[in-house]
């Protein structure tokens, strides 16, 4: 019979965890593995960007290592390696502050802005894979989908840290509040008012009715025409058939950019002035983030002879039409999400 049937998975009599507090590094590995996925998830819903993740996520591995023989056994591994990523995370929150959308800096222009700078003083949000995620729990409040949605990681960054995480902890991955005082070293009294005050904080910023939800309504064929129709109408420059998509009340923000437009005049007129006009010859293949339909934009580059990588754009869809797109403009995205650099 094999070593591994001596001890439950992640516990401290699981052979592995004995192999790893003695220096292996493989054991440590296997551990670990089955976790990172979801410790990434959460790192990326307290930070609100997948390089920060990576980053956070590093640290806490490591620290988790050096400290391996603090794991006594009394929790699972997963809530101490919880533990040990949450708290990397709230050292990350108090030292680099919180990720910001254009629409954190001011109101929406009335008219095009062509030419606007890039504000790199600024961090930014930035979009998630769905190939990152990991599978739903059944003890929580939020899907996983749900819970990396934009209007969700974008509300979250203006809770502070010991609201922030005591809302994802609880909701999103179902930990208890007794689990939690220990996670963050505090009293079930704290995370109480933390849990309470942080979902006020979510409901004011948040629709009532999630992506997920709004997508469930829609069947998927109809989901690909809208997103394919998003791309023709840009690749066409036809103005008529990208607003005929959009509702009234759409928003459009393009990250780095500080500029946002608001409601359908404002977003034609940015629309009709830039990328239908201004910008040159379009190229677009669908992918998904944050849970949310998205399309990945090549704007033609005479240099490189190709569409060069220019921007993840996420849809935030209503009924049948797109109510927000945030266009992640930066190509550094595309390897996160397995796309090419350029098309012919």
């Amino acid at each position: 019979m094999s070593d591994v049937s001596s001890g439950p998975a992640g516990t401290a009599t699981d052979p592995d965890v004995d192999r790893a507090r003695k220096g292996d590094e493989s054991a440590f590995t296997r551990l670990v593995e089955p976790l990172r996925r979801e410790l990434h998830a959460h790192c990326y819903r307290m930070l609100g960007s997948p390089h920060d993740a990576d980053d956070a996520l590093q640290e806490a591995l490591l620290r988790a290592w050096r400290g391996l023989a603090r794991f006594e056994g009394r929790a699972s591994l997963r809530s101490w390696l919880y533990t040990v990523a949450t708290r990397t995370c709230l050292d990350a929150v108090e030292h680099r502050g919180r990720r910001a959308l254009p629409m954190d800096l001011g109101p929406a222009s009335e008219r095009a802005v062509p030419g606007t700078a890039r504000r790199d003083d600024v961090a930014w949000l930035g979009p998630y894979p769905d190939t990152g995620l990991p599978g739903d729990r059944p003890d929580a409040r939020y899907e996983q989908r749900e819970a990396v949605e934009l209007a969700f990681v974008a509300a979250c960054q203006h809770l502070p840290g010991n609201q922030r995480a005591s809302l994802l902890l609880f909701d999103v991955l179902g930990f208890t509040v007794a689990e939690i005082a220990a996670i963050m070293d505090t009293t079930t009294a704290s995370v109480n008012s933390a849990l309470q005050r942080a979902r006020q904080g979510i409901a004011d910023r948040v629709p009532a009715r999630s992506q997920q939800q709004a997508l469930r309504t829609l069947p998927d064929t109809r989901l690909r025409e809208i997103v394919r129709g998003y791309a023709s109408a840009l690749e066409r420059g036809d103005a008529d058939a990208l607003v005929a998509l959009l509702t009234e009340d759409v928003t459009w923000s393009m990250p780095p950019m500080p500029h946002w437009y608001g409601g359908i005049e404002a977003v034609t007129d940015f629309a009709v002035q830039v990328p239908l006009t201004s910008c040159g010859s379009w190229r677009h293949l669908p992918t998904s983030a944050n849970g949310q339909p998205a399309v990945a934009c090549y704007l033609w580059n005479d240099a490189a002879g190709a569409h060069a990588a220019w921007s993840i754009n996420v849809f935030t869809v209503r009924g049948e039409r797109i109510a927000g797109i945030t266009s992640f403009v930066d190509p550094g995205w595309f390897p996160l999400f397995a796309l090419p650099a350029a098309l012919a």
